[in-house]
């Protein structure tokens, strides 16, 4: 049995949440029942990938899957492959009405790389069904080509612009007067003006390498100050993207720290088990997006939402500032290091960070002039 409170006491609220819910944990173990006494022709799609998702949950339980990767692949089969090919049984389903699929998510105008995560979900689907001998092979699935496309940094110049900014923006509305309260979610009045910890999550996530995620989970108890021949945060988060090795901070992050702590023990926060941004929140699912939405204020008020080549910023944008920043100015720094301090891979650091930065790191080397030659 899974329960679950809507936390909310709108009707109309609690329907959409109530048939999501059901959507995710309860009409695949359904179907899959349903689908035990059928003969493997006349299984559908809906019936194998329930089948699957149910496999899935089980390597999720033993930590074989991480948590996230089963959601995102819930999530899209609910969105837009179970729509699709759902009532289809699974020998209906050839190269062709795959296409078709691939039509289909184009005229959404999504993303290649959501186009691409797609077909994996898909193909994920069709392979079981291929271990399961119900497809005498696998249908051919198109390749879709990644149009990389990095999430915009900020230089410098424009981080001690946005830091300067949220502090001097402190209890001021987030919103002109014009403006109105987004529809999405609702903001409380309390956070309609500009919180001191917007200014201090800026500093913070480009001192440390954290993901927004981290800003949901983490704790005082998991925060260790560090002094001696260099002083530094140890940071001992719960695992992200199958990454959970401690992160150390840069030296910042510790003065940072150390006064966030001291004014929330003032006003009776500052536990081990007391969140560091928003503690007051404990929906942090909200706290995050109330971070996200005053970020996101910030840069348009600043003209600074979008990078120099059109990407727009998110608070993510300060993670992958944290690392440029490392790449441009740390002294010897290797790949690898600075890859497993901020729980990537060397790959993502070279595809998304260094390749851009490649000239501007030697720029010493390409300014140089050779000495003319004495003579004799």
């Amino acid at each position: 049995m899974v329960v679950r409170s809507t936390r909310t006491g709108q009707l109309e609220g609690a329907k959409r949440i109530a048939v999501s819910f059901y959507q995710q944990h309860v009409r695949p173990v359904d179907e899959a029942i349903i689908s035990e006494g059928q003969e493997p022709s006349a299984l559908t799609f809906a019936n194998v990938a329930a089948k699957l998702m149910l496999r899935e949950a089980s390597r999720r339980d033993r930590g074989e899957f991480a948590v996230l990767s089963y959601r995102a692949d819930q999530i899209r089969l609910n969105n837009q492959i179970l729509p699709f090919f759902g009532q289809l049984k699974i020998t209906e389903i050839t190269s062709n009405v795959i296409e078709s699929f691939c039509l289909e998510l184009e005229s959404h105008s999504l993303s290649s790389t959501t186009l691409s995560l797609y077909l994996m979900t898909l193909r994920k689907v069709l392979k079981y069904a291929l271990g399961l001998n119900l497809l005498e092979s696998l249908p051919s699935i198109p390749k879709v080509k990644i149009r990389k496309r990095s999430r915009g940094s900020f230089t410098p110049t424009e981080y001690v612009k946005l830091v300067r900014a949220a502090r001097t923006l402190i209890g001021s509305p987030v919103l002109s007067e014009e403006s109105s309260v987004p529809k999405r979610f609702w903001i409380m009045p309390k956070f309609r003006s500009y919180a001191e910890d917007l200014a201090n999550v800026i500093s913070f996530m480009v001192n440390s390498f954290i993901r927004p995620s981290d800003l949901k989970t983490l704790k005082h108890r998991h925060i260790e100050v560090i002094r001696g021949q260099h002083n530094y945060l140890r940071l001992t988060l719960p695992e992200t993207k199958a990454h959970d090795a401690p992160i150390v901070t840069l030296r910042p992050a510790v003065r940072l720290y150390e006064r966030i702590r001291t004014e929330q023990q003032l006003v009776g926060y500052g536990g081990l088990d007391d969140y560091l941004f928003l503690p007051e929140l404990r929906n942090r699912a909200y706290a995050l997006a109330v971070l996200g939405w005053m970020f996101r204020n910030l840069l348009e008020s600043l003209n600074l939402r979008d990078g120099p080549h059109g990407q727009a910023r998110t608070l993510y944008s300060l993670r992958h500032t944290a690392i440029t920043l490392r790449l441009l100015y740390g002294t010897g720094i290797d790949m690898l290091t600075l890859a497993r301090n901020a729980r990537t891979s060397v790959e993502m650091i070279e595809r998304h960070y260094a390749s851009a930065l490649t000239a501007e790191r030697n720029i010493g080397m390409l300014q140089s002039k050779r000495r003319p030659r004495e003579r004799n």
